[in-house]
């Protein structure tokens, strides 16, 4: 109980000290509950969404595949329309309903305006069923009745818009169709951002499907007192196809599964970013206990003096550290939560609306943010605590302060250096390796050895390194320069981890810039060597591009040719092997010249020839093929070919790495003209001298089909650039919370190192040191340690980087490219945060009364 009140009373005393550590487990404790909470709420909106949205049971075509995936036909797999009736005929049926389901189609307004979601969500084109009352309720107008008539989703019609009569077009694969909105819709439960369009059946069944006749579905209801279970196997019992049945569990499971990915991608990097954040926070912690048990030494050593044991005091400085573990995980599990509702109103504002009706705070969230804050702030506190336990009564007779332990900053900087050449040497096998499989785990365990070792060395590098920093940075400034210089080096452990805290991050940004650069750069080297077409044409979304947007890019003027690219999904079998699942790029003969592919062996232009392909060099040398030889090859729809190999491309480069090819007129041969994939992406070439002209053309011929984009050779590489720059942006953005708390960690230094050093700026100010000087000595000092930390950091993450790219040059990507400019703006960035992170310490050590430091004890 004296050891609880001891620590109480200290942590109480020293409240003020301990914000800005309590400040670094906030933010990492809430960045970890805030994701839990943002995911489970995600997970709780779609569950309900697949819940009330599912029948009973589902019938299905086999072949099927997930709710979120557009088929390369354009066209859904279907069912006959005969089915509903021998479903309704099995025991325990209420009613069954067929229904038309279709993601391969774009809804533009009276201005030709896409009004799908731009959040990566799709824009579902259907038949209006009994089974969607479940989850929508018409809340205006009334249900479409015949084929100018369509009903849109209310989320959809406020973000853009729409009222009843408004006219709406549709781009299907079967055509264009226009129709007057009839109704609005409401969803029952949250909509994380589809766009939802209803028609009639039998305009749902013309146009989205291309004959009437046809379901994609049949929902079951099931009759008072039948299991879902058991509808299940009574509807099985008189099916006599290859059909897919699910209970409503089931089919919410699949669609839970199918989202379930792409959140725990989400989930586990954001918690990752959480991770950095709480090891940058540690930094801070150890520090701060290092500086009050150093300030506090003839206290501790007065109260071993006075009979108090190692363990008491050691216990003492754990205590704190627990009262301050559990104050800022407690304030951090609340601050989750608040980041979790930013996030969804953030999310709501990019398309994908969360509902705060469905937040979710597991009792597992607050357990896991006050378990991982309590548990990390002890473990940093241990080692200050050990050091406190050591404290001898004798202290008491001394000033403030402990004598540094040579023989344990030798031991310390022998360990730093062993853990850095180790990490060194692991980077450079990971540049050595010819698989990128094994040089990851080279890369992998570099990184981990080399951020440990400087973080350990830190110290033995502080002095040389803020003598050099000195040189170029403070000498300018005369005596005050020279003050702020010795006063980094004088604790050089405490210069070495408050440099490391900001190390860090900018060795992660420092690594991930020079890879995002390398990747752009290797991009556009090899989009200049290999790319030959004019003109790229593909869908934002991934939609296969439409007939009649085909045929609009062929009409027009000005183009010397067009070639279409598609991709089949088919199974391969080389001679007197067994067949193996693999794609076929089958396209124009003029693909060739659009695609400069180097080659091993033949000519590319032999593969388009009748019943011929190639294959790429490692399946070549996998299955032991040469040109001449023939393959088996299973396309979609059952008819199997053989096709003689007439050319083996090289796979050294990355545009379409390990392809094979063949013509469009030999996969027409044996691909039923129904399950033949429309377009992918198409290229095109200008006339010569026509290439402005037919540019602007080509936006036109395309202007009516907003889902497609026309780029030439510039906007395709500005789009990849902006793509990389997107990306990096959000992991700077989530990097930018390790940061943040490294600057506290330097603001709590400084802090600290005034009240340590109070008596002696009393005595500075006594023998004519200005404030203005006061200020600037300590803003110096700032700077130079955010400097260190700074150059510690450029250099590991450009070691870091140029490891990773060399890895990247195995799949391709072989152009490796500093981003000069973002570490210059990074290095000159961190004097202006060594600059804010002094204001408070200067401005309080400034307004010190000279007599009152000067009489401190």
């Amino acid at each position: 109980m004296t050891v609880l009140r001891t620590s109480l009373r200290n942590f109480l005393a020293h409240k003020g000290r301990m914000a800005l550590s309590a400040v670094a487990v906030v933010l990492s404790v809430a960045f970890v509950s805030g994701t839990l909470v943002f995911t489970d709420t995600m997970n709780t909106t779609f569950d309900k969404l697949f819940a009330v949205s599912a029948p009973d049971v589902t019938v299905s075509p086999k072949a099927a595949g997930s709710d979120d995936e557009t088929p390369q036909t354009g066209r859904p797999e279907t069912l006959p329309a005969s089915l509903v009736g021998q479903v309704e005929r099995a025991e325990g049926v209420k009613a069954a309903e067929g229904a038309v389901v279709s993601m391969s189609v774009t809804v533009v307004n009276a201005d030709g305006e896409n009004v799908g979601p731009t959040s990566g969500a799709p824009t579902i084109a259907g038949n209006w069923t009994r089974n969607d009352l479940r989850s929508m309720e018409i809340t205006s107008g009334h249900a479409p009745r015949g084929p100018t008539d369509v009903m849109v989703d209310a989320d959809t019609a406020e973000k853009h818009g729409l009222k009843p009569g408004d006219e709406l077009r549709t781009i299907a694969v079967t055509g264009d169709f226009t129709a007057e909105i009839s109704g609005i819709a409401s969803f029952k439960v949250t909509n994380p951002g589809a766009a939802v369009v209803y028609f009639d059946t039998a305009t749902a069944q013309r146009e989205l499907l291309g004959k009437e006749g046809l379901f994609t579905n049949v929902a079951v209801e099931a009759a008072p007192g039948v299991s879902d279970e058991t509808l299940k196997r009574n509807v099985a019992a008189v099916l006599d196809g290859p059909y897919k049945l699910q209970t409503q569990k089931e089919a919410a499971d699949a669609g839970r599964e199918d989202v379930g990915s792409f959140l725990d991608v989400m989930k586990y990097a954001m918690l990752g970013f959480a991770g950095i954040a709480f090891l940058v926070g540690i930094f801070l912690i150890v520090n701060t206990f290092s500086m009050l048990v150093a300030q506090r030494t003839r206290e501790i050593g007065l109260m071993r003096a006075i009979g108090s044991s190692r363990k008491q005091v050691n216990r003492s400085v754990l205590v704190e550290a627990l009262l301050l573990g559990v104050v800022g995980s407690v304030v951090g599990v609340a601050a989750g939560v608040g980041l979790a509702v930013g996030l969804m109103e953030l999310m709501s504002s990019m398309g994908m609306e969360l509902s705060t009706q469905d937040l979710t705070v597991k009792w597992t969230t607050p357990a896991v943010g006050l378990g991982l804050g309590v548990v990390v702030t002890v473990l940093a506190a241990y080692i200050p605590a050990r050091r406190a336990g050591k404290v001898s009564p004798m202290a008491a007779l001394r000033d403030a302060g402990t004598p540094a332990d040579g023989k344990a900053g030798l031991v310390r900087g022998g360990l730093g250096l062993v853990l850095t050449g180790g990490g060194a040497a692991a980077l450079w096998a990971a540049t050595q390796a010819e698989k990128a499989g094994a040089g990851s785990l080279w890369l992998g365990l570099g990184v981990v050895l080399s951020l440990i070792g400087f973080i350990v060395v830190g110290p033995l590098l502080a002095g040389a390194v803020v003598r050099a920093i000195s040189v170029l940075v403070l000498r300018m400034f005369g005596p005050v320069g020279r003050m702020a210089e010795r006063n980094a080096l004088r604790n050089p452990r405490r210069t070495g981890a408050t440099g490391a805290a900001l190390m860090i991050g900018l060795a992660l940004v420092t690594c991930l810039s020079v890879v995002g650069s390398s990747m752009v750069a290797s991009a556009t080297e090899e989009l200049d060597r290999s790319v030959g077409a004019d003109f790229i044409v593909q869908s934002s979304n991934g939609q296969p591009i439409m007939p009649q947007a085909q045929r609009a890019v062929e009409k027009t003027a000005g183009l010397d040719h067009v070639t279409e690219y598609k991709w089949l999904d088919v199974t391969v079998a080389a001679p007197g092997g067994k067949p193996e699942k693999d794609g076929l790029t089958a396209a124009d003969p003029t693909y060739a010249q659009d695609l400069r592919r180097t080659m091993v062996a033949g000519e590319l232009s032999a593969a388009y020839g009748e019943n011929a392909m190639s294959v790429g060099d490692d399946y070549a040398t996998k299955h032991g093929v040469k040109v001449g030889d023939t393959l088996t090859v299973g396309f979609p729809g059952g008819r199997t070919a053989k096709l003689k190999v007439a050319a083996i491309t090289s796979d050294e480069g990355n545009v379409d790495k390990g392809a094979m090819y063949t013509s469009i007129t030999t996969a027409a041969r044996y691909v039923p003209a129904d399950r033949m994939p429309q377009n992918m992406i198409m290229f095109a070439t200008a006339q010569d001298g026509k290439e402005s002209a037919s540019y602007e053309a080509l936006k036109k011929s395309l202007a009516a089909y907003p889902q497609y984009k026309v780029q030439n050779q510039a906007d395709f590489k500005q789009d990849l650039k902006d793509q990389v720059g997107q990306l990096l942006n959000i992991v700077y953005g989530l990097l930018a919370l390790a940061i943040i708390v490294a600057v506290l960690g330097v603001v709590n230094t400084l802090a600290l190192s005034v009240v340590e050093r109070t008596r002696e700026i009393g005595l500075m100010r006594a023998i004519g040191l200005s404030r203005r000087q006061l200020r600037r000595m300590i803003r110096l000092e700032s700077v130079v340690i955010a400097l260190f930390g700074a150059l510690l950091g450029l250099g590991l993450g450009m070691g870091w980087g140029t490891s990773a790219q060399r890895l990247l040059a195995l799949e391709g990507l072989g152009v490796l490219e500093i981003p000069w400019p973002t570490i210059l703006t990074v290095f000159v960035g961190s004097a202006f945060v060594g600059l804010f992170a002094a204001l408070v310490p200067a401005f309080r050590a400034g307004r010190m009364n000279v007599l009152g430091a000067i009489a401190t004890e």
